[in-house]
């Protein structure tokens, strides 16, 4: 069953969540010589990343991947790579070698077959385990790229794969994401949402009936094995106790 924490605001949930980060990155570091983590794009990731900034960590061990990234080049505004590294990544001491973009300036498949080509090499061709996975919801309950009713929603093989994005929620740019069995084999999955306008699809997600091709966060929460709900209040006003 998911753990779900709710705090009284976004401010409050990001703190917590930068905590969560520092405690779970040295953890790991006392059992193994690296961390990984896929980073989300979206307004609360990022006011937990700046909060990174002054985090107390060796980055030098600590691997950053993405769970999805816009088909644009790296230095767009709608770059997810671009906002991590505008908010936090460029102000820390780590490796170039330890950032792990997708080359969003690629085309369609080409970026979907080289970061998966980066995944299999990292992970010496096995499923990748990610120490912690950052998520967020969409108001249409797709997370990473995988919307509603896509064809990636059913993938099993890839790791990584294009998506074509041409209907709403915005913008409407093609994707590379991660694929479910990535996403769920993830030792520390935590999702993190803000706002009023995220309460429905949050009672949605885990309510029935479960129809995870029209609400794909629903794969996820039946499939993965250790989740964490960061809410604020507005998102989990449609909650029941």
């Amino acid at each position: 069953m998911p753990q779900i924490e709710v705090f009284p605001d976004s401010d409050a949930l990001c703190n917590h969540a930068a905590t969560v980060f520092q405690d779970l990155a040295n953890a790991a570091l006392t059992q193994s010589d690296r961390f990984t983590v896929a980073l989300s794009g979206g307004s609360t990731p990022k006011k937990m990343y700046e909060r990174l900034v002054n985090a107390d960590l060796d980055w030098s061990c600590i691997h950053f991947f993405w769970v999805d990234e816009r088909c644009v080049p790296p230095e767009h505004s709608e770059s997810n790579y671009r906002m991590a590294a505008d908010t936090f990544l460029d102000f820390i001491d780590i490796p170039s070698s330890n950032i792990h973009r997708i080359k969003g300036e690629l085309s369609l498949n080409d970026a979907a077959r080289d970061y998966e080509n980066e995944l299999r090499s990292f992970f010496l061709n096995c499923l990748p385990v990610f120490d912690l996975i950052l998520l967020g919801l969409g108001t249409d309950g797709h997370t990473a790229s995988l919307f509603p009713g896509s064809t990636a929603l059913k993938e099993k093989e890839h790791w990584a794969v294009g998506v074509r994005h041409d209907t709403p929620p915005p913008p409407l740019v093609d994707r590379v994401t991660l694929t479910f069995p990535v996403l769920s084999a993830g030792k520390n999955i935590i999702f993190l949402v803000s706002g009023r306008d995220k309460a429905k699809i949050v009672a949605c997600a885990f309510g029935d009936p479960k129809n995870p091709l029209q609400i794909p966060v629903q794969e996820i929460i039946s499939t993965a094995r250790n989740i964490s709900w960061l809410l604020d209040k507005d998102s989990a006003g449609d909650l029941s106790a």
